[in-house]
Parts: structure tokens; sequence; C-alpha cells
């Protein structure tokens, strides 16, 4: 039932007697024609398919991308066969408390001696904030070969320590020309749930709630899919 205006009145009054502020960080990259993938990945297209200025009767943009375009999810089935599907990850993995790991601009690979100094124990969702979050201050430059990535035995510390899902600021957990893509099988093959493609340019290090919905989509291999993400403060 609709609250009338005083029963709504009253219900903003209460609430912010109750609550304290939140704040919320939307930490999604935009997707656009200028949004860096990952070299071989389709690029981003976004076209008019209809439009009211040439007498139409509604906008339709149509939309050409990858799975794994900017701020995205990478499920088992992307590295495992018969892995679980984008579509069936478990919410309750994809929302919860997470902690953001903030590390210095000088360090370019995660290591297994950096999780066991900064990642406490029993975190079940990290959130890895490095140099890479400054790359999307300027995505016109293109896909930065150079960005700091998880080394696979950091991947198998972080699957020991029991976390259930792994986020970086980047298009990849993986170290760019991996060719045996160890740190996805590490974390992949345990079902972790890998988040790629964040902007943690404005959030400080930290816990947060994190909301992370990606596109639920059935048909194709399942291997992932594009989210929008956001992080709330707690009370």
């Amino acid at each position: 039932m609709r609250p009338d205006s005083a029963t709504a009145s009253t219900l903003r009054v209460s609430n912010e007697r109750t609550f304290s502020p939140m704040k919320i960080y939307d930490v999604s990259v935009t997707l656009s024609s200028a949004t860096p993938t990952y070299p071989g990945d389709p690029g981003i297209k976004i076209e008019e398919w209809r439009s009211l200025a040439t007498g139409d009767s509604a906008n339709v943009s149509f939309m050409h991308f990858g799975l794994h375009s900017g701020t995205h999810v990478d499920a088992p089935a992307h590295f495992i066969q018969r892995g679980s599907k984008v579509s069936s990850l478990p919410l309750d993995i994809l929302i919860g408390e997470a902690e953001v790991v903030e590390m210095a601009d000088d360090i370019r690979v995660i290591d297994a001696d950096f999780v066991a100094a900064n990642c406490a124990r029993g975190s079940q969702r990290i959130l890895f904030k490095t140099r890479n979050s400054a790359f999307w201050n300027n995505p016109q430059d293109g896909f930065r070969e150079d960005y700091t990535y998880i080394h696979p035995e950091a991947a198998k510390l972080l699957v020991e320590t029991g976390v259930k899902l792994v986020g970086i600021d980047y298009l990849s957990v993986e170290q760019f020309q991996s060719d045996k893509f160890e740190t996805h099988l590490a974390l992949l093959s345990k079902d972790v749930v890998i988040l790629e493609g964040l902007d943690l340019r404005a959030v400080p290090g930290g816990r947060y709630e994190l909301i992370c919905l990606p596109l639920k989509i059935e048909e194709g291999s399942g291997d992932g899919a594009p989210a929008r993400v956001i992080l709330r403060t707690f009370n």
C-alpha cells in the first residue's frame, strides 16, 4: 500500500533520526567507444538504431561489445570447462562486506607477501586499489599493458584464507600476455568470483558494503558479464 504524504514525511523523519548517512561510491567504468578493452577482445561500438530526430517513435541505441568490457565479472566458466556460469553466481557472494586494500603506486605485482601482510584473514571479498585506477583518468590513451596484477601465489593464498570474490582496478587480474593464466585458474577453479575493471580512484582503503550486479546472461558460454558496481559506507 502506498503511504500518504503525511506517513511518508513521518518515515523520512524517522529514518533521518535512526540512520546516519551512507556514502555511495559508483566504482563502475563508463562504457563508450573510448573505453579501452583487453587486446583481442571486441571493441565497444554504440550506434543509433532508431531516432526521434529522424522521425522514429523512440530513441533506441544498439551496442556491440565483449562481455569482459569495462567493469565486469569473470565466472568460473571463463576458464573452467563446465564451470559455473555467470547467470548462476550466488548473489550472497556478489553482495556483502568487502575490504578495499589500497597500495602504493610503486607496487607493480600483488604478491603473496603483500597479501599476507595486508589482507585480513576471514575477509570474503577483497578489492585491490592500485596505481591502475589512475589509468581511468585518460581512457582515450588506450589499453595499458603495464598494469599491476595479482601473482598466482597471491591468488592461491587468497583462496586459502577463504576469499570468495577478488576485485582489481583494471581489465585483468592476470599479468599481461600470460600464456598459462595461473591467476585466473587459481581463483576460478575454487569458484572464487573475479571482478575486474573497477574504478577505485575516489575510494579510500577500508571496509564497505559491495553491491555487484552483473547482467543475467543465459546464452553463450556464461563466461562473464558487465556489471554495475557500487560501494556503500557502513552506518
